[in-house]
Parts: structure tokens; C-alpha cells; sequence
């Protein structure tokens, strides 16, 4: 693969994540979860989402697949671990989230034609 289709792949994949991170927080939003952060970051880990509804604080990891079984097996152990690293942070950065109850969520998206489907506590 030449190196400019292979920009252009990644480009794809991009803009390809950061609309279904964009649907993700439609969804969450309709389905009565407060957006609290988008894309939070830290050098040990991120987190697509993190939501809230009333003392729930969630990390919502977001994949975006063409298969639905791909979508599912995205998530390494060791994303897991990075993400909840990244969720312990942000609740340290913002103590009214502290005695919140902690959840990992996926939002697997396979088409934009089609409702997410969306894994209430993925992991611990």
C-alpha cells in the first residue's frame, strides 16, 4: 500500500470515528444520560464519552466496525485498563463526581442507518 492511500485509510478511519462518537452522544443524550466530557484525555489512557445520569458516572468507549462481531472484540484488556486509569483521573480532576457509582459502557456501531447497540456494563 502506497503512503498516500494509506493516509487516506487513516483519514477515513478518523473522521469515520469521531462521527460515530458524534451518534454515540445522540444516542446517550436521547436515552436521558447527561454528557459530561467528550474525548478526555490523559497520557496513560482516554475515555470517548463519559456521561452521567443522576449518581452514575459512566465511560463510554465507542467502536465503529463494518461487522458487528468486529465491533465487539475491539476492546483489548489492555484498553480497558487504560480507560479506567482515564476515568480514576477525571473523578480525582472533579471531586463533586466523587461517591458517584462507576460503570464501563460500549456503544458498538456498525451503520449510521441503524440504532447503536449499546452494552450497559461492559467490564468492572
Amino acid at each position: 500500500m502506497s503512503k498516500d492511500a494509506l493516509k487516506r485509510k487513516r483519514r477515513r478511519a478518523y473522521f469515520r470515528g469521531k462521527a460515530a462518537e458524534f451518534m454515540a452522544t445522540n444516542y446517550l443524550r436521547l436515552k436521558g444520560y447527561h454528557i459530561v466530557a467528550n474525548g478526555y484525555r490523559k497520557p496513560f489512557g482516554e475515555i470517548d464519552i463519559v456521561a452521567r445520569r443522576n449518581n452514575l458516572l459512566i465511560a463510554v468507549e465507542v467502536k465503529s466496525r463494518h461487522r458487528m462481531s468486529d465491533a465487539a472484540e475491539a476492546i483489548s484488556t489492555k484498553q480497558k485498563r487504560r480507560i479506567g486509569r482515564a476515568l480514576e483521573a477525571f473523578v480525582m480532576e472533579r471531586p463533586k463526581f466523587n461517591g458517584f457509582n462507576l460503570r464501563f459502557d460500549v456503544l458498538l456501531i456498525v451503520s449510521f442507518w441503524q440504532k447503536p447497540t449499546h452494552i450497559e456494563g461492559a467490564w468492572e
